[in-house]
């Protein structure tokens, strides 16, 4: 039997090692499995949400932090390129690969690009800003829709201005420095053997923790994970 635990290690693994997740025949011959234990430990990974597949394929598009398909968020180091799901998860991406990198991206998926520096473990532009419009609670329902307006800004009005042309409700603002220091919790340990999802109670406590207490970041106990 493959585990959630060993199965996500390796397809984080090797996309931070090869930019991109291995596919059923490699992961076929990695475990040496079948195709149908390999299909059925990739759906048994999804349902823990711990890997989202292409709707009509035994293919990988998301393992958080990394997106396998092109988004806004693209970032560079010397050990390599990746696509981030959203500016939370291009934080994450940094927190696991622990070097200095840049991302590349847009405020607000529109015009103007930007560059994000982390060097020696610090976010150089500390004053932009993360927005998060969609509900914690509903995160899942739709969670590619949901990290692509995860997005970032220079200041309060930019967001403003944006959510009233994009119909999308103004949701939570918060400084990149401190998601950055909360990326570094909620993804740090992904890359780990033994990882296993936040449960809802330990969420929870990590949105205390950083003082993430807006109405977006509500989310009702429950047995499930995050």
């Amino acid at each position: 039997m493959i585990s959630n635990s060993l199965l996500h290690h390796i397809l984080i693994k090797e996309t931070i090692e090869s930019g991109y997740a291995p596919d059923v025949s490699w992961l076929t011959n990695y475990f040496q499995s079948s195709q149908e234990e390999v299909e059925k430990a990739l759906l048994a990974l999804q349902e823990y949400h711990g890997v989202v597949l292409h709707p009509n394929e035994f293919k990988v598009w998301v393992v958080h932090p990394f997106s396998l398909s092109p988004t806004n968020f693209y970032i560079k180091s010397g050990k390599g390129q990746w696509w981030g799901n959203c500016a939370w998860c291009s934080l994450g991406v940094a927190a696991l690969i622990q070097t200095d990198l840049t991302i590349y991206t847009t405020i607000g998926a529109e015009g103007k690009s930007i560059e994000i520096h982390i060097e020696s473990g610090r976010v150089l532009e500390e004053n932009l800003l993360i927005h998060f419009p969609i509900s914690m609670e509903n995160a899942w329902d739709n969670v590619v829709y949901t990290c692509s307006n995860m997005l970032v800004f220079e200041n309060e009005k930019q967001i403003e201005n944006w959510s009233q042309r994009h119909n999308i409700p103004k949701g939570d603002a918060q400084p990149i420095q401190k998601i950055w220091e909360f990326s570094k919790k909620w993804y740090g340990n992904h890359l780990a053997k033994d990882w296993k999802k936040w449960t809802i109670k330990e969420a929870k406590e990590m949105f205390d923790e950083f003082d993430l207490n807006h109405e977006v970041w509500q989310i009702e106990e429950s047995e499930r994970r995050f």
